[in-house]
């Protein structure tokens, strides 16, 4: 069944308390996500950065920690692997086709529909969070705030990788696997700047350029921020 969440006020993980809302009220990123569906995981399962970030995490987590993986998309890579690993993920994301997809896929994860920029994160309740190139369909404003919400939401000491397309634009138009998209990122070192302003301690970067598995699909540069929480 497809529940739309609009709003959500309630604490994660108590995403079931949310506002069921109208399809028209999507955010754009859910109308483009839910149209590529299943072809973006396979456009960007190959991913060698990616792949390898989440190696790290599950080298660095105790076992059975807690994750938030925003913008979990298919549940593949990302939380098929740390549930794998014996984590007990929860992944949001503004699709209903992904998460249910999700779903399937990864039956030992927990999935909601929300929009992570309407969801009220209870402080130090995950000692992880995964954020892979979900930040991009957001003003900048927003990606600040939202970062800040997620560093609260680690406890002290806990880990986050940060994925981005490092390039200094705002509102941009672009076209992407075929989609016409609105995007706002920022330069390497604006974002490091950003997730160091928000609460994260960069750790070490990873810098790679990779051309997903589409036919309508170029060269992109990633960035993935390895970080921590900011010992208060």
């Amino acid at each position: 069944m497809r529940v739309w969440v609009r709003r959500c006020r309630a604490p994660v993980g108590n995403v079931r308390g949310a506002v069921v809302a109208e399809e028209e009220q999507r955010a754009p990123a859910a109308v483009v996500f839910d149209t590529l569906g299943i072809a973006y995981e396979q456009a960007f399962a190959t991913s060698g950065p990616h792949l390898a970030s989440l190696s790290w995490l599950v080298d660095h987590l105790m076992p059975g920690s807690r994750v938030l993986d925003v913008g979990s998309g298919t549940g593949r890579p990302t939380a098929e692997a740390l549930a794998r690993a014996g984590h007990r993920v929860l992944g949001v994301d503004v699709s209903p086709v992904m998460v249910e997809l999700a779903a399937r896929q990864v039956p030992d994860a927990e999935f909601k529909v929300a929009d992570i920029r309407e969801v009220d994160l209870q402080e130090g309740s995950f000692e992880a969070v995964c954020v892979y190139f979900s930040l991009l369909q957001m003003s900048r404003d927003e990606q600040r705030d939202v970062l800040t919400s997620l560093a609260r939401a680690l406890r002290p000491g806990g880990l986050a990788v940060l994925a981005t397309v490092p390039v200094d634009v705002v509102d941009a138009e672009v076209e992407f696997m075929g989609q016409p998209v609105r995007v706002s990122s920022f330069s390497p070192d604006d974002f490091a700047q950003l997730a160091t302003d928000a609460g994260f301690s960069v750790l070490s970067e990873a810098h790679a350029t990779f051309v997903p598995a589409h036919a309508d699909a170029g060269p992109e540069p990633h960035l993935f921020l390895y970080c921590r929480r900011t010992a208060h």
